[in-house]
């Protein structure tokens, strides 16, 4: 698979970090493969945090030429100034995140693994849908499968993510059949981020 035809990566943050020591972490992996776009995904809702944490890192997003999105907060997405933002709730509250952000921003919508969600969600306007997980016993341990993204990438247009437990048996399956695979605590939990994003696109081909 040529670089033109491999998915993108949509990189998301890990749920928590260290603000004094993962901006530059985060730009070393910026720099050194290609990002489409970054999510801050904290576990907190402390706005304070958020805001924080998105002003730390969305310098180094835009330098490097990446659109920085944020999960759920359609207010603070307006507020600080982001591209946009991941939605959690599948298609219900697109329309109003459109709205509040204008015709321009980033809107993407989780649709666990319903194609009629996703279809809903495309509908009201998302940019893309995101469905997972592909792998492990996240959630309630129901997967999004192969079958789920081959359909979608045939027969709908907007274009399509796979995350949750991406592996390097789930980049070489999906590759074919997904636009993105959004990889976060795959790579941050490992000694050296950037090589293990290297392995990721490697299983790609």
């Amino acid at each position: 698979m040529s670089d033109q035809d491999r998915p993108q990566i949509y990189l998301v943050t890990p749920p928590e970090f260290d603000l004094s020591t993962f901006p530059a972490q985060l730009e070393t992996v910026l720099n050194g493969a290609e990002i489409a776009c970054l999510r801050l995904s904290l576990s907190t809702h402390d706005e304070d945090k958020l805001t924080r944490a998105a002003d730390a890192i969305r310098e180094i997003a835009h330098r490097a030429d990446v659109a920085l999105v944020i999960d759920t907060h359609v207010v603070l997405a307006k507020r600080l100034g982001l591209d946009g933002v991941h939605l959690l709730d599948g298609a219900r509250t697109v329309r109003f995140a459109r709205k509040e952000l204008g015709a321009d921003a980033i809107v993407g919508a989780y649709c666990a693994q319903s194609s009629h969600e996703g279809m809903s969600a495309g509908e009201a306007g998302a940019d893309y849908i995101s469905f997972g997980p592909v792998s492990g016993s996240l959630g309630d341990g129901e997967l999004a499968d192969h079958e789920l993204f081959d359909w979608w990438s045939k027969m709908i247009e907007v274009p399509v993510v796979a995350e949750g437990g991406v592996s390097a048996a789930e980049a070489k399956q999906l590759a074919p059949v997904t636009d993105f695979f959004a990889v976060g605590e795959e790579i941050w939990n490992t000694d050296d981020p950037l090589a293990a994003l290297n392995a990721l696109l490697k299983a790609m081909d």
